[in-house]
């Protein structure tokens, strides 16, 4: 019995942390639309973030003998990781949250492999070898990915909930495009995702020099406090921005500063330890899927068709994109493939889910040999997922 659920131990650390990451989504498109600054939560967030890791950090490292050094160009690379994978990611997040929806927010993120394999190929940390099997995958699956969110971005269509029938007039569903608010809201998501992956390069020379992955969490959570503090203090001079209204909006932060940054970077850096980054990343969708059917159910968002659409093609590419690097990651495949590609993709699959917090890149990538058969089965388990959103979401609604 003990044995059996080490092996599920996994499995069960990643649903939770996608639970979380739903959780805070819903948690935070609510607390933005009763009135708080996005660029405040910000500061919140990552101040209390800082709080929690820094304690964690100086236990965890008290008994190192090996004591190590920035310097002016490590201190200089962290500056700069903390405002584009932290100050600027979260800024844009958030406020595409607020003008989007809580659903499209968590689909959105799925788009991160690809992007990041767009800009590593492009600076050429990435081999693209278009008679592989392997890279043509992934050039399809980032094509599909960001197919999906441009679909989720300028065509809406008509309202996939609480619809008197399921017969859709064509002219309708081909005319009816999104809304400013909604296409600003998928920009400023799809922003994010590229900030991220620009985090995600330059995670690169950082963990080679820097390996401690919890010290290095506290530092970038404290260098992005500053950051997010300088800029809202220039954005948003109004002082009131900073109150705390309800206790309502005090539990989002605390919740999105301990849970948020820190019980879900420990949960990550377990599975990934155990299981590799690619086990982590194939869960990465179930986030999607269990903030729009709770969005759907409790906080009466809409959901629509090209809503529906986008966020698989999202999810189909992402799987393709991920199948595609599998084989990658799988260990010594030949000394064509330059010295730090394996290295953005080990962080693509490492890092895609966490929007706040650094990580070494030590660890192998899942198995070959299990990979398809592993990617197979969650995307199985996602497809069923949205047949049974999309099959009881009317009942949920008309039950409230």
């Amino acid at each position: 019995m003990g044995a059996g659920w080490e092996e599920y131990k996994p499995c069960a650390a990643m649903v939770a942390a996608q639970c979380i990451y739903a959780a805070l989504a819903l948690w935070a498109k609510a607390v933005f639309t009763g009135g708080m600054s996005t660029m405040v939560f910000v500061v919140y967030r990552q101040a209390i973030a800082t709080v929690f890791l820094v304690p964690i950090a100086i236990i965890a490292n008290r008994r190192k003998k090996k004591e190590t050094r920035l310097g002016m160009t490590g201190f200089s690379l962290i500056f700069v990781a903390s405002l584009f994978g932290a100050t600027v990611n979260q800024y844009v997040y958030y406020q595409g949250l607020h003008l989007g929806s809580s659903s499209m927010a968590t689909a959105m993120s799925n788009l991160i492999p690809a992007i990041t394999f767009v800009m590593a190929a492009s600076v050429g940390l990435e081999k693209v070898d278009l008679r592989r099997v392997r890279s043509l995958a992934k050039i399809f699956g980032t094509t599909v990915c960001v197919g999906g969110a441009m679909a989720m971005a300028f065509f809406k269509g008509p309202r996939l909930l609480n619809s008197s029938s399921l017969i859709v007039d064509l002219n309708f569903l081909l005319h009816s495009s999104a809304s400013s608010k909604w296409v600003m809201g998928a920009l400023f998501l799809i922003c994010s995702s590229c900030c991220w992956s620009l985090w995600l390069i330059l995670q690169v020379p950082i963990c080679k020099s820097y390996m401690d992955p919890l010290t290095l969490s506290a530092w970038m959570c404290f260098l992005s406090t500053l950051q997010s503090a300088v800029l809202v203090s220039f954005l948003v001079p109004d002082i009131n921005a900073w109150k705390i209204h309800s206790l309502f909006e005090l539990g989002c932060c605390l919740f999105a500063g301990v849970f948020g940054s820190g019980v879900t970077f420990y949960l990550q850096s377990w599975c990934i330890s155990v299981r590799g980054p690619l086990y982590s990343a194939m869960f990465n969708p179930l986030c999607t899927v269990i903030a729009t059917v709770v969005a759907a159910a409790f906080l009466h968002e809409e959901l629509h068709i090209g809503s529906l659409f986008g966020a698989t093609a999202i999810v189909a590419g992402l799987y393709i994109v991920l199948w595609g690097k599998a084989a990658d990651g799988g260990g010594k495949s030949g000394g064509s493939v330059p010295e730090h590609s394996h290295d953005v993709e080990k962080a693509a699959m490492r890092s895609e889910s966490q929007l706040d917090v650094g990580e070494g890149i030590t660890e192998p990538l899942l198995a070959a040999g299990n990979a398809a058969d592993n990617l197979l089965w969650a995307a199985a388990v996602i497809a069923g997922l949205y047949v049974v959103l999309w099959g009881k979401a009317d009942d949920m609604i008309s039950e409230k």
